[in-house]
């Protein structure tokens, strides 16, 4: 088979680059976007004392702080309830408690510190707009399982806060956050979950949200700043995503990611996402899809699959687990 060249013929279509648009919601992927139905992301950025407000119409969601912790206040017919997320100083400092929200609540999310703070709401299309039974499941940052997959250069750090078995409650939500170490690849070999395949491959789209720091940031005490941002050093710390067809369907994006982009992946390969030699690189994936059962069923590009063999006998990247200083 011929391998045609990636050119990033559909970035402008599924590649979306942070663009600053003050407080409240930076980052806004929904069903808005054309092509786009299961999953959403929305990134807030809020200064001391300031709040943001959703309400989930149809969607399931979960809190997610990235840089600083946060009150999350939650209004629905079963009630009210006051959530505080502890957080973190940064993605890269290991993981976060999270906060379940089922579909029908309206929340609110406040900063009461005294830092800015960066934080996402993943959300999930659902059949149930009530939330049913379902109640506000608040995931102490304990019982986030930190796993530790690959080898070598593949090494990588998953944490799965919003998988079945860490939030069994969910009705559709999948969501998890990588950390790749500078150099290295993750989303590797390259894999797919956009074909109904009982037991073997699920119909899930994907949306990938990236940060970036440069190697001695976090000793340094500098969060990750979102692109476009000036450092006082100079450094562009930066990784890239691609994205191919697959079963006849095309799809082409091979893109550079910083700090606040996204990409999404309505269907195909995906992978490698690719750290720099001098930055880590983090992701926060949110998936989602039609089919009646809640699961993660992947399978791999067969013209690269075989890399999983060699990792055998290799060591993981010794700077595995990243962080775990909350």
């Amino acid at each position: 088979m011929s391998h045609a060249p990636r050119t990033g013929a559909d970035n402008d279509r599924w590649f979306h680059p942070f663009a600053a648009k003050g407080e409240g919601w930076v980052v806004e992927i929904t069903d808005a976007v054309d092509g786009w139905q299961y999953t959403s992301l929305r990134v807030a950025e809020l200064a001391p004392g300031a709040s943001v407000g959703h309400v989930l119409t149809g969607e399931e969601g979960i809190v997610v702080p990235l840089t600083g912790g946060a009150v999350v206040e939650t209004v629905r017919e079963r009630g009210r309830s006051r959530t505080v997320l502890t957080g973190r100083t940064s993605v890269f400092a290991g993981p976060s408690d999270t906060l379940y929200v089922p579909a029908g609540t309206e929340l609110t999310l406040t900063n009461d510190g005294d830092r800015p703070v960066r934080i996402a709401l993943c959300g999930a299309r659902v059949q149930d707009g009530t939330g049913g039974d379902r109640h506000v499941i608040h995931v102490p940052v304990a019982d986030v399982p930190v796993e530790l997959r690959g080898a070598g250069t593949c090494s990588r750090e998953v944490r799965g806060f919003g998988m079945p078995g860490t939030l069994p409650e969910a009705e559709q939500i999948l969501a998890c956050e990588v950390i790749t170490p500078a150099g290295g690849w993750s989303s590797y070999p390259p894999h797919k979950h956009d074909t109904d395949r009982p037991g073997e491959e699920s119909r899930l789209e994907e949306i990938y949200y990236f940060e970036t720091q440069a190697v001695g940031d976090a000793e340094a005490g500098r969060p990750p700043l979102t692109r476009g941002a000036e450092r006082d050093d100079g450094l562009e710390p930066v990784g890239y995503q691609q994205v191919y067809g697959a079963g006849g369907r095309d799809i082409d994006v091979l893109v550079e990611v910083a700090t606040g982009d996204t990409v999404l992946v309505p269907h195909g390969w995906h992978g490698p996402a690719m750290a720099a030699p001098d930055a880590d690189l983090y992701y926060l994936n949110v998936m989602a899809g039609p089919g009646p059962e809640r699961v993660w069923l992947i399978c791999d590009d067969p013209a690269h699959g075989a890399i999983r063999a060699t990792w055998t006998g290799q060591d993981i990247n010794d700077r595995l687990p990243m962080g775990g200083v909350q």
